[in-house]
């Protein structure tokens, strides 16, 4: 995971569960225009999301945790994107569960299924 991006940041790693690895990687690429990079450790495969220097987090193969459309609700980013990431989610397996709609001062966010079945928000400061 290298550093953790802990100082100012309240969440600093997450781990989505999917059923296909594969597909799961294909909808996260698409949907939030980054890079999964799909590793192995011992016997174990799973896709880490692009971060950078912020924080990031994991694709873990495990069907059977799957949320759906309910429990903790992950804001993705896709700030300055929010309309290209939402016409992806569809054509990669995924469902629109609530469209672009302004959260006050705090933005913007649609809330989606991605392609296993778990709750998203996508989030951006403008409706761009």
């Amino acid at each position: 995971m290298g550093e953790l991006n802990s100082a100012f940041n309240r969440a600093v790693w997450f781990d989505i569960p999917v059923a296909n690895l594969e597909r799961a990687a294909a909808f996260y690429e698409a949907v939030l225009n980054i890079k999964v990079h799909i590793e192995q450790f011992d016997d174990f495969q799973f896709g880490v999301l692009d971060h950078e220097q912020g924080n990031g987090g994991c694709l873990i193969p495990n069907e059977s945790a799957i949320s759906g459309s309910q429990g903790i609700l992950v804001y993705m980013n896709v700030d300055q994107r929010i309309r290209d990431a939402i016409t992806q989610v569809e054509p990669h397996g995924g469902k629109i569960i609530e469209p672009i709609h302004s959260i006050g001062p705090h933005g913007f966010r649609a809330i989606i299924l991605d392609s296993e079945g778990n709750r998203l928000a996508l989030h951006s400061n403008s409706d761009a």
